[in-house]
């Protein structure tokens, strides 16, 4: 019988704090437990700590999760709690993504100052965006936009934004939701127009493989479709050596038994692109984003490619 409560690990900022919340506070209702059976801990991380340079230039995203990992892998932590998207494809040895909570609305928010929504943006208007991928589709759709990057948590962005440093961000909608800020976007960006990164909106939960402890205390809050639907996108950015580095898009949608995927890889510069579409069943989700993945590398060309390195 535990007697120790269990250490959740998560990155310090607010959202994260609250992601963290939330899988405790499903934990507590799946298990009838108390709070006092959890511990949230909260770590600093180099991806937090560095906020003047892009997270290419120093490392990627494995900036947001080496020290949670290290963690996990050492025994101080029992669980870590992640936005999914700020993921790895590749994890250290003896870990893996053990559950998803619920995905919450994936699309993208565009937060406008000098206008409310991106296509009405004044010409050269000044956006900015830490995301390659939402660089690549703000110049895909409006080109005379000047684009810069613009790091840091969700208040200090939009801080930034009402200090008139930019006209306009965008973020992930569901951060803003589970900060109980929904009102702050102007427009909620079409996902066929602005396809959301992949696991966008889904919170994820590592562990240590083999631990059938923890196995047993996060089954119950394993939500099966966003499982499916996130694993199908994560094997079409694992195919592509997905990283912060590269201009890739793509969701997945299980409707019963049946997944439908839609993917989209870009030059940094937006000028050009590739679309695809898969469906399949739900079973071999992995496979699907695999599939769509090698599908649309082939298509490209490798010369397609060069722009990324």
């Amino acid at each position: 019988m535990q007697t120790k409560p269990f250490r959740i690990g998560t990155r310090s900022s607010p959202l994260a704090l609250a992601q963290a919340q939330e899988a405790r506070d499903r934990l507590m209702a799946a298990h009838g437990l108390p709070a006092e059976m959890f511990e949230i801990v909260p770590l600093s991380t180099k991806g937090d700590r560095v906020q003047d340079r892009a997270l290419a230039e120093i490392g990627g995203k494995g900036l947001f999760t080496e020290e949670l990992e290290a963690q996990l892998l050492s025994g101080g932590l029992d669980i870590a709690v992640h936005s999914s998207k700020d993921m790895p494809t590749a994890l250290p040895e003896g870990l893996y993504i053990s559950a998803y909570l619920p995905r919450e609305d994936m699309r993208d928010a565009f937060i406008g100052r000098t206008a409310p929504k991106l296509i009405e943006l004044p010409h050269g208007a000044v956006v900015g965006s830490a995301s390659l991928r939402r660089q690549a589709l703000i110049r895909r759709l409006r080109p005379d936009l000047k684009v810069i990057t613009y790091r840091g948590a969700v208040e200090t962005r939009l801080r930034k934004l009402d200090e008139g440093q930019v006209d306009a961000t965008l973020l992930a909608f569901a951060g803003l939701r589970r900060l109980g800020m929904p009102g702050v976007p102007t427009e909620l960006l079409d996902p066929s127009e602005f396809p959301p990164a992949p696991a966008q909106g889904a919170i994820c939960i590592e562990s240590r493989i083999d631990d059938a402890r923890i196995d047993t205390l996060l089954e119950p809050i394993n939500d099966r479709q966003t499982f499916d639907a996130v694993s199908c996108e994560r094997g079409f950015l694992a195919t592509l050596d997905g990283s912060c580095r590269t201009p890739i898009a793509g969701y997945a949608i299980c409707d019963g038994d049946m997944l439908r995927f839609s993917g989209m890889i870009l030059t940094p510069d937006g000028s050009r692109f590739h679309t695809i579409e898969h469906e399949g069943r739900c079973t071999d989700a992995k496979a699907i984003g695999e599939q769509a993945g090698a599908q649309i590398r082939a298509a490209a060309g490798a010369e397609f490619f060069e722009s990324w390195t």
